[in-house]
Formats: C-alpha cells, structure tokens, sequence
C-alpha cells in the first residue's frame, strides 16, 4: 500500500508563518506531522501561531534568521532537545527583490541570494547529521519556474532558485546513500496576498494587465492556490516518495509545457 501519511513525522518548514508555507505546514499537519517553522521576528511568529491555533494546529513556532549559521544551529538543537530530530525540512523562506539588474546594488545581489540560497545550504546541513542517525530523511527546497527561466528585473532572484535547483541535486547526490531523499517543488503563480494588486480589477472594470498575461500563459487557465501545493508537497515528505531524488516537481498549471498563443 502507497504511504503517503506523515504520523509521527516532525516537520520544520521555513518562514512558514504565511503563505505558501503556511499552506503546505498545514498539509504536513494534516497528513499526521508536527509542525515546526521559524520566521525572522516574534510579531511574525505569533501571528503564524494564532493561524495555525484557528485551524487546531498545535504548531511550535519560533524565531530565527536562517542566514544566520550560529542562530540556524542553536535553532536545530533546540528543536531536537525539545521536540525531537527533524524528519522533514522545508527550505521555503525567501525575497524577492524586482530591480532591473544595471540598477541592482550589488549588496542588494547578495542579499537575495543569502536568503534565497545561501539558508537552504545553512539548514540542511544543519539537519542531515540527525537524518543520517535516525537513518531517513526528506529535504523539500522551495524553487521557483525562475529556477529555468529568466524574467526581467529579477536576476537575483533566478540566480538563487537556479543554484537551489542545483544544490538540490547536489543533496541527493551526496546524501541519497542515507535513505535521505532532496527535491525541490517549484510553484507557479500563486493566488496569495502578495500577489493580489496583480489580480486586482482596474478602474474600467477591465483584468489587471499582467493578470491576463499570466492566464494566458497558463494551460489551467487560472492562478494557483497555495492549496494547489498541499499535496505534491506531502507526496515528497511521505515515504510514497522513497525512490524519488533529485528532481524539482513544477506545480505551475503547465506554464513550463507551453510555448504560448499565436498572437492573433
């Protein structure tokens, strides 16, 4: 029988205090698991509590700045001394910054990719050693579609999911001997409060420019949901996913499939 249930499974997800994060923790919860997450401060955390708390979701939140390598180890042993070692890890903390790149600070470069790279190579090794004890583990990296595709004004940010993409590989490459499984799920666009002044109607009435644009460029024919990411997320923390590593599952209504319409 397929097992996709996380019972007993202890679950850190990243700066899953909103959002995407938010969405697949509750998946994890649903499936079985014990949620984990951080975010950067304590007002973000306390509200990620109460959403979790509403939805009757006994979650452990705290705070900690994953590019931070001495913070993101205190954090993990913290963890396994009070909850227990982690059996799943979900890279999901990340920025964006839209500058065109000859106008993009270098500094801004780098803060990108800090976040957005950088955090997902300090967290990982910060978990392996305890997968490698415990003798499984499922590492979950959150990319993007700009881990293959460029867009403008944002170089930082497809320079960091490309090289998340690549050291998701790189994970399973070194560590699937350990029955420890790496990949990646790379959303579409997805429907959340940061993205709703995309989706906003103007002022005629008409869609918002690039809201249509996205529609037709999507087979769906919609934005995602974070919902939409529920599942492929559990099957990749579950053991239906023993054998698969390596690979980035793109959640995207089939953008990545489709070359686009014939202009009329």
């Amino acid at each position: 029988m397929v097992n996709f249930s996380l019972e007993g499974k202890i679950a850190l997800v990243t700066g899953a205090s909103y959002g995407i994060g938010f969405a697949i923790a509750t998946g994890f919860a649903q499936a079985g698991a014990t949620i984990v997450f951080n975010d950067i401060k304590q007002e973000l955390v306390d509200k990620g509590l109460a959403a979790y708390k509403e939805l009757g979701i006994n979650a452990h939140g705290y705070v900690c700045d994953v590019t931070d390598e001495k913070a993101v180890n205190a954090f993990i042993a913290q963890i396994e001394k009070e909850i227990g070692t982690i059996d799943i890890l979900v890279n999901n903390a990340g920025i964006i910054k839209r500058i065109p790149m000859c106008e993009m600070s270098a500094a801004e470069f780098r803060q990108v990719i800090d976040v957005d790279l950088n955090a997902p190579f300090i967290v990982s090794k910060a978990v392996i050693p305890g997968m490698i004890k415990k003798g499984h583990g499922k590492i979950i990296n959150i990319c993007s579609m700009m881990s293959e595709l460029g867009r403008e004004t944002v170089s930082a940010y497809a320079a960091a999911k490309g090289g998340l993409k690549m050291l998701t590989r790189n994970i399973a490459s070194e560590y699937g001997e350990y029955n420890i499984q790496c990949n990646g799920i790379g959303p579409g666009y997805i429907a959340t409060p940061q993205t709703a002044p995309l989706r906003e109607k103007q002022p005629d009435g008409t869609p918002h420019p690039f809201d249509s644009f996205i529609i037709a460029k999507t087979p769906a024919a919609r934005w995602g949901t974070p919902e939409d990411l529920m599942g492929p997320a559990i099957f990749l923390a579950s053991d239906a996913s023993n054998f698969v590593n390596g690979h980035v599952l793109y959640v995207d209504g089939g953008i990545l499939a489709y070359i686009g319409k014939q202009p009329k």
